[in-house]
């Protein structure tokens, strides 16, 4: 057998740098590249393994180790989950600092690669700078953080071991059932340590994104099942995006006359207008898809883990309404006594066409749908409009940044106020043109995620990040970065004085304000942070924007830009599109606060409203 003696370090970089993957039946790298901050526990071998292959395997430097494994969370959703990056810190702090993106990848079922330093594994140095010590177990490390929040975890203590650990670390991403993160802690002195590899270890390898089919007999139940609706509803999630399936699934609702609901992760799968869509549903969803939710009598979920946020905590939907969930994962597809057809998106709803045949939903509820929707849309019209007040809301710069931006053009928000202004008002044009991050709900997402977007785009369009003032306060940095390395982002700060949404929520459930607003924290003397001039100290260009109006000729002049530019414009701060889905929240039993005991008695009647599922 044909050896080649490498490092650990040298060997795994060999191994990443020889995977491929096809996309649009195009041979291209699985490994993108790699966001890294060098320290002492990987500095010295891995970036000796990482320089010889800069121009193959392009190693970006990130400000902070949070901010770049979102980055490579966003890129992953970018491209679908076909593409990987690697995000790589050294051990201790760098290392903790990942796990919070480890977590928003996991919730959201995105491959992201995480390499981290770890402790020695002969400890005789023992205890090295940033090691913690249990003194029970002296095994364990700060890595074993990444635990909970990992689909793959290992640890490397001899160099031989990554031969069958990296297979499986790459073989768990791509699998549309367990795709998540993966981690491998890299031991300082193992990486150092040369071992003869076996040379087909390194044999190129393309890899392609399984399709697993549906049973036969799920297929043929979930056909009768559905067959038998008289008011059937579609729910299409994240998972019709990365399965590719948003064509066959739109074709299908509209062949059928079955409305169509998206989730927060589906949303984008179709365009605004497509003709079987209704809107997006839940908490956050709009008043055509909640109405239509109500009174659905099936409801075929598609790649949705049905979230809170997507079934209101179970009471948007009758009681009586029964469930087909078609997912990848077996653990999705069998939520709340569904008919679970475990299989990839696109080949089950094919299937389920097929033997459907001509069979059609009532023209009545189809056009329940249309009319509901239209509604919607009139509602949204008006929150959108702009007005004389001194403060635009939210609505009304959504709709602006929406009618501006152009078809190719991709929306990247997360946590805060900006989810539900954005899931309800903002018109995808084309598909796959938005990434609102909230099923980890991760504040700091939204400028990172953008870096990684821009990334992927590669100029084709522009990046439009909608971040609000609490979120941009917690991790800004990749502004700094996407100038450094070129891709250019355009930044829309809401600036609402704090953390405005989770606010609102805190009155709705009967406390005063209380630490949210910055004018209601424990503060010397409130006042207002200007965006656009700490952006521009880290080389971005900048307005700050006084009304509608300026704001409107901003966005004209940020489309002539070369460089990631940041737009800020103060919002109020209590003005939001209503919802009219409820959410399961903890409401204090007891309070001597009447406001308290009326929200109490109000949640208890959500309670009594929610499904009893498992």
């Amino acid at each position: 057998m044909s050896t080649i003696r490498l490092t650990m370090a040298q060997a795994l970089v060999r191994y990443l740098c020889n995977q491929f993957t096809l996309i649009e039946g195009k041979k291209e790298p699985l490994f993108a590249g790699l966001f890294g901050i060098f320290g002492h526990g990987n500095v010295t071998c891995l970036s000796e393994a990482l320089e010889r292959v800069q121009d193959q395997l392009p190693t970006w430097r990130g400000q902070n180790e949070q901010s770049m494994a979102l980055a490579a969370v966003a890129y992953a959703k970018a491209m679908r989950r076909r593409q990987i990056m690697v995000a790589l810190s050294s051990i201790g702090p760098g290392a903790l600092n990942m796990v919070t993106a480890a977590g928003c990848a996991h919730a959201n079922r995105l491959p992201i690669l995480i390499l981290a330093g770890d402790v020695f594994a002969n400890r005789r140095p023992d205890p090295v700078l940033q090691q913690v010590e249990h003194f029970g177990n002296p095994t364990i490390s700060v890595n074993d953080a990444f635990k909970s929040v990992s689909r793959y975890w290992d640890r490397i203590t001899h160099p031989e071991q990554i031969i069958s650990s990296l297979p499986q670390a790459v073989a768990c991403m791509l699998d549309p059932a367990d795709c998540g993160p993966a981690f491998i802690g890299l031991c300082q002195d193992t990486q150092e340590i040369a071992f003869d590899y076996p040379e087909a270890f390194f044999t190129p390898t393309v890899h392609s994104i399984p399709r697993p089919r549906p049973d036969r007999d799920r297929v043929a139940d979930a056909v009768a099942l559905i067959k038998s609706a008289r008011r059937p509803l579609i729910i299409s999630g994240g998972g019709v995006r990365y399965s590719g399936a948003e064509k066959t699934v739109g074709d299908f609702a509209l062949k059928h006359g079955i409305p169509m609901a998206e989730t927060i992760a589906g949303k984008g799968a179709v365009t605004h207008d497509h003709p079987a869509h209704v809107g997006p549903i839940g908490v956050i969803g709009s008043t055509s898809a909640n109405e239509m939710a109500n009174v659905a009598d099936v409801i075929i979920a598609i790649g949705t883990r049905l979230q809170d946020f997507t079934t209101g905590s179970w009471t948007v939907f009758s009681h009586e309404a029964r469930f087909v969930s078609i997912n990848a994962a077996r653990y999705d597809a069998v939520k709340h006594r569904a008919l679970a057809v475990t299989g990839d998106a696109r080949e089950t709803v094919v299937e389920i066409e097929a033997a459907l045949g001509v069979w059609k939903a009532d023209a009545t509820w189809t056009q329940k749908g249309k009319t509901a929707f239209k509604g919607w849309n009139e509602l949204l019209d008006h929150h959108q409009k702009p007005s004389n007040a001194a403060v635009p809301t939210y609505a009304q710069v959504v709709g602006q940044v929406n009618t501006w931006a152009a078809p190719n053009d991709t929306l990247v928000t997360a946590a805060g106020g900006l989810p539900g202004e954005t899931a309800k008002g903002w018109r995808v044009k084309n598909p796959n043109t938005y990434d609102l991050e909230f099923g980890f709900s991760a504040m700091g997402y939204e400028v990172a995620g953008g870096w990684g977007h821009a990334m992927a785009k590669k100029g084709d369009g522009e990046t439009i990040v909608m971040v609000g003032d609490g979120s941009y306060m917690m991790l800004n940095s990749d502004i700094y970065s996407s100038v450094l390395t070129g891709h250019k982002m355009i930044v829309i700060v809401c600036d609402n004085g704090g953390y405005a949404v989770i606010n609102r929520l805190q009155n709705f459930k009967g406390t005063p304000s209380f630490n949210n607003l910055i004018k209601d924290s424990r503060v010397k003397q409130p006042f207002a942070v200007d965006f656009a001039k700490h952006a521009a100290s880290m080389g971005a260009l900048t307005r700050h924007c006084e009304s509608l109006a300026d704001l409107d000729a901003a966005l004209k002049w940020a489309k002539t830009t070369d460089r990631t530019t940041v737009i800020s414009i103060v919002t109020d701060a209590f003005a939001w599109v209503p919802g009219d889905a409820d959410w399961d929240v903890g409401v204090p039993e007891i309070s001597d606060r009447p406001e308290v005991q009326k929200a109490r008695a109000h949640h208890n009647e959500i309670r009594k409203k929610q499904r009893i599922g498992v």
